[in-house]
């Protein structure tokens, strides 16, 4: 399967797009500032930033909601570079930290330190889940490499660790039925009762991982003209594939550590971006993580409104937006290939 070639907008309009993506963003930040269980408007939300806003209030949105509206920013910038890197390298429109494995290897190494080792503290489950997605990652490439990979492999050999991984989840739930709660609050994705202390964590992943992919964007354009024009213009194909992997499954797994297995913003963000900037790497990646942050910030302030005073994982909503969009990309890629023959 190969993506849908889309014609490459101006330059001025490339960068454009995310500069403009990052305004909404803000706004969006602000709006959601003003929504909760809490007796907070979008108004207060709003004078905050002027000062006219009671300390009382002031203090309850910096102190909880502020940390979480930090997070979707970092999360959805994190699983969206992460997505568009994959999607680029394996050159397959449905790749995403999702669904190549590194997500469900996250989330059952968070499961084993959540319901094997009950005594471990909570920071221990971000180091779990980290680990779990590397691993994954780790077993995805070794399978899939014969003198080399090729992005086929890697696509097929991500979808059966994926699934090796879930089975693993769904024992471990069988197993420890009286554990469970935490764990399945863990695994839908959530950034409720997230603290500052979340943020400073997870911050520098986003502010190393994503410049170095940035710095890469080149070699990814070159890499998504196949393997054999890449070598032929002098890419080490190999070599710039691994680091480039291994940077997609830093970010995805960190994201994962702290927010849960957050599921189709990696999917989801990189096509859209694609739709409106083109597939050149230097504009896609901004424009996908702003679009990765609006859609968990989006997503976030559903969850809080909806049912309140009950709150919806963020992962539930995104799952929600998700599911039909991943079967419409279904329905597109199985068009344009039939078409193609």
């Amino acid at each position: 399967m190969t993506a849908v070639a889309l014609k490459e907008p101006t330059q001025s309009r490339s960068w454009a797009v995310p500069v403009g993506l990052a305004l909404i963003c803000l706004v969006l930040s602000v709006a959601s500032l003003g929504m909760g269980t809490a007796d907070i408007g979008i108004g207060d939300a709003f004078g905050l930033l002027t000062g006219s806003t009671d300390s009382a209030t002031a203090s309850i949105m910096l102190t909880f909601l502020a940390p979480r509206i930090l997070l979707c920013w970092l999360v959805g910038i994190a699983l969206a570079v992460s997505g568009a890197v994959l999607q680029g390298v394996i050159r397959n429109p449905l790749a995403a930290p999702d669904i190549i494995g590194v997500t469900k290897g996250a989330g059952l190494g968070a499961m084993l330190m959540l319901l094997l080792f009950p005594a471990a503290t909570a920071g221990m489950i971000p180091v779990g889940a980290f680990a779990g997605g590397v691993l994954a990652a780790l077993l995805v490439y070794a399978f899939a490499y014969r003198s080399g990979t090729s992005a086929i492999r890697l696509a097929l050999v991500g979808i059966a660790i994926s699934a090796l991984c879930e089975a693993g989840i769904r024992f471990l739930i069988v197993r420890n039925p009286p554990d469970i709660n935490a764990a399945l609050i863990w695994l839908t994705g959530s950034v409720f009762g997230r603290s500052m202390s979340d943020v400073w964590q997870f911050l520098p992943w986003v502010l190393v991982l994503v410049p170095m992919v940035v710095f890469y964007a080149r070699r990814l354009d070159v890499l998504g003209l196949g393997d054999d024009l890449a070598a032929g213009l002098g890419e080490p194909v190999e070599r710039t594939r691994r680091i480039v992997l291994l940077l997609a499954v830093a970010l995805a797994s960190s994201a994962v550590a702290v927010a849960g297995t957050v599921g189709f913003v990696g999917l989801i963000a990189p096509h859209m971006a694609r739709r409106l900037v083109g597939g050149r790497a230097l504009t896609l990646l901004p424009s996908a993580a702003m679009i990765g942050a609006a859609l968990m910030l989006v997503s976030d302030s559903i969850g809080r409104v909806v049912l309140q005073p009950l709150e919806i994982p963020v992962g539930l909503v995104t799952a929600v937006i998700g599911g039909p969009y991943f079967l419409y990309l279904l329905a597109r890629t199985a068009k344009t290939t039939t078409s193609g023959k």
